[in-house]
């Protein structure tokens, strides 16, 4: 392969806020990057540059609310459908003809609803570490699932969760990553402290939990449910690192019910941080999908010979201020 393509930054104004792109390759083909709680456009750092030489135009936002994007300050500014506008103006800011989403975790139930939703045309989905909110739906009432979703309630109760999370800098950020994690060496120091720095930002902690109090209190869940659970046309790639401790691999099974074209791959021994955890072997997975060519189990991607598709990259290198272009010169309007 080529030299690696560099990451830029960049804002964009969208859906009346501006977020914070991180941006790879050039091109009309967009494949637009979700992340999760508590990231930021960074948990993509391995698979930006694999996708620009891929054909694509890579984003990886900063979702409303986390790191540089603008960060609204009632709840109800984390709707469910709030965040599918952001998608929708994210990819009409872009210009590109065609699009494929690219999903972890918060991110990943956002591109699943849209998928649903068709607020825009996707040419592909790529979803990773959460379940169909129809599996969900049903998972959840088993006592086991209910159990490891107890931060979903945590996150109802007003303040506290801001409080604990963000005791001594944020340490409770960089813990959720290293303690989950099956491969400890994945998330060094360096790399917990851009997730630190950006969670002690002012409010920045209460618009990450806020995405879960609109979706419960705020009953943007519930009014997705009665909107009911169309199939998705879209063909599907789902990754799934199958020692996630807060989704079983359980709430995968019956997936296929609700997806026409569906492929899924899991990952043993991986945690919920699949992209940063095993980015040789997810990034194997994408470029077979994505090319048309037969999607590997884990168990047959030669690691050693993966590694040219998931660089190491200077994990402070391109979040220097002086990497970010200014508003002035980079701003996209929608």
């Amino acid at each position: 392969m080529s030299d690696t393509p560099p990451i830029a930054h960049e804002f964009v104004q969208a859906n009346g806020l501006r977020f914070h792109v991180a941006t790879c390759g050039e091109g009309d083909h967009l494949a637009l990057c979700l992340h999760g709680f508590p990231e930021c456009w960074y948990s993509w750092r391995y698979q930006l540059p694999l996708l620009a030489e891929l054909g694509y135009r890579a984003w990886a936002p900063d979702l409303r609310g986390y790191g540089q994007t603008d960060r609204p300050p009632r709840r109800e500014d984390y709707a469910i459908e709030r965040l599918l506008d952001d998608v929708a103006a994210l990819i009409d800011a872009s210009g590109a003809r065609s699009t494929i989403l690219v999903a972890h975790d918060w991110g990943a139930i956002v591109a699943w609803y849209f998928a649903m939703r068709r607020q825009r045309p996707l040419e592909r989905l790529v979803i990773m570490n959460v379940p169909h909110p129809a599996v969900i739906e049903r998972a959840i009432r088993r006592p086991r699932q209910l159990l490891r979703s107890w931060y979903v309630l945590f996150f109802q109760i007003p303040g506290l969760p801001e409080l604990l999370m963000g005791a001594q800098r944020a340490r409770a950020i960089g813990d959720a990553f290293r303690n989950m994690a099956v491969d400890k060496r994945r998330f060094p120091d360096e790399v917990l402290q851009v997730y630190r720095d950006n969670a002690v930002a002012p409010g920045a902690l209460t618009a990450m939990a806020n995405y879960y109090r609109a979706f419960v209190r705020g009953g943007g869940g519930e009014r997705q449910r009665r909107l009911g659970y169309p199939i998705i046309e879209v063909p599907t790639l789902m990754i799934w690192g199958e020692c996630d401790t807060a989704l079983g691999k359980e709430t995968t099974y019956g997936t296929d019910a609700w997806v026409r074209d569906l492929t899924l791959r899991y990952l043993p021994n991986v945690s919920h941080w699949v992209q940063q955890e095993a980015p040789e072997v997810v990034n194997a997975m994408l470029t077979a999908w994505l090319t048309g060519q037969s999607v590997p189990e884990a168990g047959d991607v030669q690691v050693a010979a993966a590694r040219s598709n998931a660089r190491e990259i200077d994990p402070l290198a391109s979040v220097r201020a002086g990497d970010t272009k200014s508003p002035a010169e980079s701003d996209k309007v929608v």
